[in-house]
Parts: structure tokens; C-alpha cells; sequence
């Protein structure tokens, strides 16, 4: 990560999550990925190191590098994989030579740093001419739901501010654009990975849960700076709860991605 406070921790709860989350969603941002041909891919942000694994596992002729700054998280993400390192790094000043990868990629990171045009110019610069770059991000206000959730919409929102005043943006993903062109990317290309899940299907439970999981853990900061109270959040969370039991409930949602080209 980069240099601000990372807003969900590192407590094993959180790397519980992160791991469900990754369940939720590797596969589908591994078909996003265009792998042809490399032979070399660093992940900036990687975490537990999950999707690393998967992927150096299907690509073993791929050199697979993960740079993540969280020793909690690097300590999970340990591999025996001849085809898989991981170093422990700031994204905003990458330990790696210029020119040094076919493909760089980063998810649910941006968020979090400081300065996201200075990682993505270093993501530009460890990049080899020719090279591409894969992002997925978040804008959180894209979340929504039926029956409607109004309380959890206000936390949520007090949430993203929250995040900003730590020094992140969780409404990064609709600013890809610009800050790919300002980072100096060419042949820059969006779109969206969307999350649809309704009672009945077996994401549902686990995508609301992980909503709940990212607003418990901070009620305390929330309550702290004036943004919620106590009974706001456990109507928030109530409202979710009770959305998971209704067969009638449904969940939306749309990751914003991006990839883009490194010219000479």
C-alpha cells in the first residue's frame, strides 16, 4: 500500500474477508487480464497473494512478482511456486529496474494510496515498452439494493468520507481515465465487472456480508469523528442483515476497470 491509513486494518478478521472477497471476484479479473506472450507480471498491492498464486499456477512459463507493503499480509502470502516471489515495497517508488515487466496490474489499491497518478507512473515506468497495465477499482456509491437499504446508504457514504479524511478515495474507479492519462498511459481503454446477486444464488450471503464486514470494524472511527452514531450503524447493519433472509433481495454492483499501453 502506499502511505496513508489503511482504513480496514490487517486484523485476521480483515484478511478473512479479503480472502472471501478474492473468491468472489479472482476469476473474473483473470479473464480481464491479457497474458499472451508475457513472460513477466508484478501485482502492486498483492495482499494475501491469492490471485498470484492461481495465476502463476495455471502460467508456470510467467514470472510472477507481487510487491505489497503490509508485513501481516506478506507473512499469508509466502509461496513455494519457483514462479512466484513476493517483496514487501511502497507502490509509490517500486523496488524494480525501468522496463522491467510485460504486464503490471493492481486492484483495490488505488483507494488507498496517497498519490494514485505517482503509483501509476511508477506502475509506467517498471512497465516495458509495448507493456499494459490492468486496474480494477472501487466507487462505492455504485452499490444498491432491493428492498432499499437507506440507513446503510448514509453510512456508506459517511464511509467514503471517512476514507478521505485518512487520506484514501473510495470513488477512485470513476477517475481511471484521467488519472491513466495523466500518468502518461496511451491506448487507454474502460469498462465494468458487475456484481449481481440475489436470495438463491450462493454469492448473495457472502457479497452483503462483506459489506457488513467493511462497516463493522470502523464504527468506532465513524462515531469518533462525528460521521455516525452507534444506533445508525447497527441500523445499517440491520438493514443488511435482514436483506440477506429476504427472498425477495437483491444486491448491485459494478467494479470500474481500465487497461492501457506503455508506448516508447
Amino acid at each position: 500500500m502506499g502511505d496513508t491509513t489503511y482504513i480496514h486494518g490487517t486484523a485476521p478478521a480483515e484478511q478473512d474477508r479479503l480472502a472471501k472477497l478474492g473468491e468472489l471476484t479472482n476469476a473474473a479479473f483473470i479473464q480481464f487480464l491479457e497474458l499472451d506472450g508475457a513472460r513477466s507480471i508484478l501485482d502492486v498491492g498483492s495482499g494475501l497473494g491469492v490471485l498470484d498464486r492461481q495465476l502463476a499456477t495455471a502460467n508456470p512459463q510467467i514470472e510472477i512478482w507481487g510487491v505489497e507493503r503490509s508485513t501481516a499480509q506478506l507473512m499469508q502470502a509466502a509461496s513455494d511456486l519457483p514462479n512466484l516471489r513476493f517483496v514487501q515495497g511502497d507502490a509509490h517508488a517500486l523496488p524494480f529496474d525501468a522496463d522491467r515487466f510485460d504486464v503490471v496490474f493492481c486492484r483495490y489499491l488505488l483507494e488507498h494510496v496517497a498519490d494514485p497518478t505517482a503509483v501509476l507512473r511508477e506502475t509506467r515506468r517498471v512497465l516495458k515498452p509495448g507493456g499494459k497495465v490492468f486496474l480494477q477499482e472501487n466507487n462505492i456509491l455504485a452499490t444498491t439494493f432491493d428492498p432499499d437499504c437507506p440507513t446503510f446508504d448514509a453510512v456508506w457514504r459517511k464511509f467514503a468520507e471517512l476514507q478521505a479524511i485518512l487520506g484514501g478515495d473510495a470513488l477512485v474507479g470513476k477517475k481511471l481515465y484521467r488519472l491513466l492519462l495523466d500518468a502518461g498511459f496511451e491506448e487507454i481503454a474502460l469498462s465494468v465487472q458487475p456484481e449481481v446477486h440475489r436470495f438463491g444464488m450462493a454469492t448473495y450471503r457472502p457479497w452483503i456480508e462483506n459489506l457488513i464486514h467493511n462497516v463493522r470494524p470502523v464504527e468506532s472511527e465513524l462515531m469518533a469523528r462525528g460521521l455516525a452514531t452507534r444506533d445508525e450503524v447497527s441500523r445499517a447493519i440491520s438493514e443488511l442483515s435482514d436483506l440477506i433472509e429476504n427472498r425477495a433481495g437483491s444486491a448491485f454492483f459494478y467494479w470500474n476497470r481500465a487497461r492501457a499501453v506503455k508506448h516508447a
